[in-house]
């Protein structure tokens, strides 16, 4: 049985660092594996930490792939989680996995490469450490035999203060006189006195999550209810990066005004959420609440740390609203290449503050980019000398 891969979402540099790696561990893996394309292969690996990897796995999840999540984060809501920087070493345990699901066992070459489990250590009592070896303990670990009928020993000479306070080397100390030697006297070395440092201002404090915010990879903890005023519910499904609720987005402008806390969403338990899913219609990608409350998010001012001035382009022709019919004629004046706001409002025709919240929205999900002119290469320096001046006649 022979297992594809295929992969998407990345750049050319890191898709030939992939193909690479993966030769290497399919020849230590058995041979098992076939590299396809994304639309042929079953198991498609996805560089979630570049711009379009999210978008790509959820058309891939969608279309029933199995996806493999590329990253340098801890966890991924992907089918399989490839660890980034990437290794030889990972990609072969991730591909012995996940040929052990399909019924396919490792080859002998690599069950004898597999390293020996760690011996287990028996549990220690907290704030304990191990015992130190022999060799590695101090005088007074060694306890010695005591004869108690043995008298004690003299008590060891008094050291002077100057000794004790590391002032005089132990090797000038004479024998006892009748009469005590005078001090000699040490100049004590002044240490100067760093200025105090003065305390940190205080942070101002973070601005107040709206529902847009909650929406992100890896702010809601598990399935969620929320409703707000008594309006529509909504079931989100961070996990699966999917939601249930009306198939019209105005209705749902009020939930993206204000601040929203963790309390206000309710978990949704299992027979809760097969029952309210069902009456609320099919899943929808979390996506579309991402784009619509970035279209809302500007009130036709740019998001800050964009640029007014600067131009704006479409990787790709991003999902449009019925609801915004106009979103049309924007997309289309934008696929034309990089242009400023001023730009694109006369090639659609649409007001300026609906091109703005467009193209926030557009931020907001990945389809659209700040476009920067590439800096112009330098001139060549021409040649000197009576040779070079005749050569540029």
């Amino acid at each position: 049985m022979a297992l594809t891969l295929g992969t998407t979402g990345m750049d050319s540099a890191i898709e030939a660092e992939l193909h690479t790696a993966f030769k290497a561990a399919n020849a230590e893996t058995g041979g098992h594996w076939q590299l396809l394309n994304e639309n042929d292969a079953d198991f498609v690996v996805v560089d979630m930490d570049s711009m379009y990897g999210p978008m790509s796995w959820l058309r891939l999840h969608a279309a029933g792939k199995r996806v493999i999540g590329l990253t340098t984060a801890q966890r991924t809501q992907t089918d399989y989680h490839l660890v980034r920087p990437l290794s030889t070493d990972g990609l072969v345990a991730l591909l012995q996995t996940i040929a052990a699901e399909n019924g396919i066992a490792p080859t002998a070459a690599a069950a004898f490469a597999a390293p020996a489990p760690a011996p287990i250590e028996p549990p220690k009592p907290s704030g304990m450490s191990t015992a130190p070896m022999p060799q590695d303990q101090l005088p007074e670990e060694h306890p010695q035999a005591v004869d108690e009928e043995a008298e004690p020993p003299s008590p060891a000479p008094t050291l002077p203060a100057s000794v004790a306070a590391g002032t005089l080397a132990p090797t000038t100390i004479q024998p006892s006189m009748t009469q005590p030697a005078a001090p000699i006297p040490v100049e004590t070395p002044s240490i100067p006195i760093p200025p105090p440092v003065a305390a940190p201002r205080p942070s101002a404090p973070a601005r107040p999550l709206g529902l847009g915010d909650w929406l992100a990879v890896g702010q809601l903890p598990g399935r969620m209810r929320y409703r707000r005023n008594a309006g529509p519910m909504l079931l989100i499904d961070p996990i699966t990066r999917q939601f249930h609720g009306p198939a019209a987005l105005k209705p749902l402008a009020g939930y993206f005004e204000g601040a929203v806390e963790l309390s206000d969403f309710e978990e949704a338990d299992a027979a809760t959420w097969a029952r309210e899913a069902v009456a609320l219609g099919p899943a929808q990608p979390l996506a579309r609440l991402q784009w619509y409350a970035g279209l809302l998010a500007g009130n036709g001012e740019l998001l800050p740390g964009f640029d007014p001035a600067g131009q704006f382009k479409l990787g790709k022709w991003p999902q449009t609203e019925r609801e915004f019919p106009k979103h049309f004629r924007i997309a289309t004046a934008m696929m034309k290449g990089p242009a400023t706001l001023d730009d694109i409002t006369a090639a659609s025709g649409v007001p300026r503050e609906e091109v703005v919240d467009f193209i926030n929205a557009s931020l907001a999900t990945g389809f659209a980019e700040p476009h920067n002119e590439p800096e112009p290469e330098p001139e060549p320096q021409k040649p000197a000398g009576l040779f070079g001046r005749l050569r540029g006649k």
